[in-house]
């Protein structure tokens, strides 16, 4: 091992100010030295979409230190605004999750000891209510604590920016350069809650806030008063933050026979009933799933632990059948656009904006209604970096955002993604086709017709440890050098390298800039339409392999598919 390793555990283990709790957990430890390395081999990163970890004690790990640590040094960023961004204060909000509502007042506590007002829910609530909340208040900046859909021994911590979205890497990069100037926790200003609030620099957030958020999203209904609500929707937040607030905007709208998966209702950091609380994996509808037969359910909704992301399956033909992220995006784009077009709603140079992971079929299906799609990094930061610009500049206007892993965001009131109010309206949109004798599935069928049969699969090597680390950048690294030019009957033309901002042409040979933020992903387009995309996660120990096929069939679509899943694996896993 290390020796500076080791001397990172020591100087835990000595410290005067960590608490004996820490302490004896890592004394529990002092025989295992692969458990030493990995919690102290490096410093838990703070990035773009905050920090994210495993909780427990060492420097890569999620407890109340390295909260303490970066939220101390988020403070000085604001402080380093401006008086103005301190008088503003700053949101906090949390999840579900273990430690979730012990980090948040932590949290709070810190700004406060700065001398920064928290405004602080006293409860769970979801993500997207915090960038509501920032823009409510008008706050400099928020966090919030959660690690949205990872395994259950996971915490996290998310910065947000004023304008109620997810920092990008100017923000970051000033909070890094503050991190790396506090030597010890020790250094770390905290008062008492009691004095906190006795200053008036802890506040609770209070029901005004709940009552506007859910008057916004219930403004994002297109079709109110003409439709028939008596679907049958099955609901599952998965132990998380969404089950008031899903409820609330679906009973409050209409939609009475709502039923709730009794085991996944209330909060729970354990999520007893799963292993994973991800809604895009297909286990976490086994409750959903039985309860659905039972009450003969046409649609069944899952949203994540922060309620930032939703996942969904339909009745059809008295089978359920589930819909990935992509699918739900293009139906939610094909009912959105049509029904303001029929109602006169379109604005004025209307976008829409999607990752560069995300299918194209809503490309197709914006097109023929002459709205702009744009494609942008992966994460609802640079998606809603966008309404944030319009803000400014007037020059066009966001209607909606999206991401292939069942992230969406309507209109503008809020920067991140929402599955409340994609709940309702992904809810309308089934009660809308189900008076015309359709089902979710019908729908997607017709824009296969129309438009092409796209098929689409992610696949994620998770690659733990330092070892791990190490392996994803090989292959990051050497899969450059050894991408096929050909697969089937698909040829290569243009291979585009974010890392490098370049996009070569195949067929010429050129390079062309692209002007896209850097970042480690490199995609490989095809001349039949066919494409996929490389990245290593941001907030978890895997490599990310994105496949999309296009064909006129599906049979053909779906075999093209295999063929690239096929040979891209088997090239990856050549890299050791």
């Amino acid at each position: 091992m290390d020796n500076n390793i080791m001397n990172s555990y020591l100087e835990w283990l000595n410290d005067d100010f960590i608490d004996q709790t820490t302490k004896d957990e890592l004394k529990s430890i002092e025989n295992k030295p692969e458990e030493i390395e990995d919690r102290f081999y490096q410093e838990l990163e703070f990035g773009t979409a905050g920090l994210r970890g495993k909780i427990g004690a060492g420097t890569n790990r999620m407890n109340i230190y390295v909260i303490s640590r970066a939220t101390h040094a988020l403070a000085q960023v604001i402080k380093k605004h401006g008086p103005e961004y301190v008088e503003k204060g700053i949101a906090i909000a949390y999840d579900c999750r273990l430690f979730s509502p012990e980090f948040a007042m932590q949290s709070a506590l810190v700004m406060a000891a700065n001398g920064i007002k928290a405004y602080l829910f006293e409860s769970l609530r979801p993500t997207p209510e915090l960038s509501y909340t920032i823009r409510y208040y008008g706050c400099s900046s928020g966090i919030n604590i959660t690690a949205s859909h990872n395994p259950k021994d996971y915490n996290g911590y998310k910065v947000y920016w004023e304008e109620g979205s997810q920092i990008k890497s100017d923000i970051a990069n000033l909070v890094l350069e503050e991190i790396s100037k506090i030597k010890s926790f020790a250094d770390i200003p905290v008062i008492s809650e009691e004095e906190a609030r006795q200053k008036g620099l802890l506040i609770d957030i209070g029901k005004e806030v709940d009552d506007s958020y859910i008057n916004e999203v219930m403004n994002v209904s297109l079709r109110d008063e003409e439709i028939d609500k008596s679907i049958k929707i099955v609901y599952t937040p998965l132990n998380g933050a969404g089950n008031i607030p899903v409820r609330r905007v679906l009973k409050e709208k209409g939609f009475d026979k709502v039923y709730v998966v009794k085991e996944q209702e209330n909060p729970d950091g354990t999520f007893p009933t799963i292993e994973y609380p991800n809604p895009e994996d297909l286990k976490a509808f086994e409750y959903a799933e039985r309860l659905a037969k039972d009450v003969d359910a046409d649609l069944l909704i899952a949203t994540d632990p922060d309620c930032d992301r939703l996942a969904v399956q339909v009745k059809h033909n008295n089978k359920i059948v589930p819909l990935n992220g992509n699918q739900t995006g293009v139906i939610l784009i094909n009912y959105i656009l049509s029904a303001m077009t029929e109602k006169g709603l379109l604005p004025r140079n209307p976008v829409i904006v999607k990752s560069i992971v995300t299918g194209d079929m809503g490309t197709a299906i914006a097109k023929d209604y002459n709205v702009e799609m744009i494609n942008v990094l992966t994460g609802f930061k640079n998606i809603c970096a966008l309404p944030n610009e319009y803000d400014k500049t007037k020059e066009k206007n966001f209607i909606f955002g999206y991401e292939e892993s069942i992230g969406y965001v309507i209109g503008t009131f809020v920067r991140d993604k929402d599955a409340v109010s994609a709940s309702l309206m992904l809810a309308e949109a089934a009660a809308y086709y189900k008076e015309q004798g359709k089902t979710l599935v019908d729908v997607l069928n017709e824009l296969f017709e129309k438009y092409g049969y796209y098929q689409e699969k992610t696949i994620s090597l998770v690659l733990e440890g330092v070892e791990g680390q190490k392996r994803i950048k090989r292959m990051m690294e050497e899969y450059r050098d050894l991408y096929p030019t050909a697969i089937g009957s698909s040829n290569l033309t243009e291979m585009v390298d974010y890392e490098k901002q370049l996009s070569k042409n195949l067929l010429t040979d050129e390079s062309l800039t692209i002007d896209i933020e850097k970042t480690d992903a490199v995609k490989f387009i095809f001349d039949d339409g066919c494409w996929y995309a490389l990245r290593p996660s941001g907030t978890e120990p895997k490599i990310k392999l994105y496949l999309y096929s296009k064909a006129p069939s599906l049979e053909e679509a779906s075999n093209k598919l295999i063929e690239f899943e096929t040979l891209i694996l088997e090239k990856l896993h050549s890299i050791k």
